[in-house]
């Protein structure tokens, strides 16, 4: 698990700085105005829509099963994308004998 930490790391911080960068240009409705703007803004949209929604999917029980609370997570990755999926990955469990049980 330590390997998923550090690659969620690596890509959460460019990533956010990115972000921020993005809105602080655009602002945050700019963003999406753009996917509206041609078939190929709607493809890389809908994209990012099915994956964010497949990584819910396993965000949502894992979570549950770990005992922690997925609805943070969920509404981050509502409002900013992956951001939500890597900082789930980047915080952990928070118990490294849960993580080498399953390894």
């Amino acid at each position: 698990m330590q390997y998923k930490r550090s690659l969620a790391f690596v890509l959460v911080v460019p990533f956010v700085l990115l972000t921020l960068y993005t809105i602080h240009k655009v602002g945050y409705l700019g963003i999406f105005e753009y996917q509206f703007l041609s078939p190929a803004g709607w493809q890389v949209g809908a994209d990012l829509v099915i994956a964010c929604m497949l990584l819910l999917s396993w965000i949502i029980p894992e979570a549950k099963r770990k005992g922690r609370n997925p609805w943070p997570f969920v509404l981050i990755t509502v409002v900013l994308g992956s951001i939500g999926p890597l900082l789930y990955i980047l915080l952990g469990s928070g118990t490294e004998q849960d993580e080498h049980s399953r390894n």
